[in-house]
């Protein structure tokens, strides 16, 4: 990937944000292009992943170990969203000496997943496509 380098005046709308610092620009900008990437995937991999009762924690190491980092400050606003839509359902688990909360899709949340995979499906395909048509892809 080429790096377009500038000074913090040099690109509109960098001003004042890294003052006397050159700014990999390519960087800056997909840094929030690859969270916007991020934001719907991860939703779809926690569908995916309480396919199983899990709680919030075992969720990040599972997901770790399949190589694919969550903070906690991400997922767990994300679980009560999803919660919130009714794609998720959760209870507590007061069993043991340290209460946790599980979670676990609901028929509704794997109707959404199923539908969201069918998009990444035809969003892979028309990649793929392309990348036939135009070895640049």
């Amino acid at each position: 990937m080429k790096e377009l380098w500038s000074d913090s005046a040099g690109k509109a709308g960098m001003a004042g944000k890294f003052p006397g610092r050159r700014v990999a620009i390519v960087d800056v900008e997909f840094g929030a292009f690859e969270t916007e990437m991020n934001r719907g995937f991860l939703q779809v991999l926690v569908l995916a992943v309480l396919e199983r009762k899990m709680y919030g924690y075992a969720m990040i190491r599972h997901l770790e170990e399949l190589g694919y980092a969550v903070e906690e400050s991400t997922l767990y606003p994300l679980l009560r969203r999803l919660e919130k839509n009714g794609w998720i359902r959760s209870e507590w688990d007061v069993s043991e000496d340290r209460p946790k909360k599980f979670y676990r899709v609901t028929e509704t949340g794997r109707t959404v997943r199923a539908q969201a995979l069918a998009i990444r499906a035809k969003q892979t395909d028309v990649l793929n496509a392309l990348k036939g048509a135009d070895r640049n892809v």
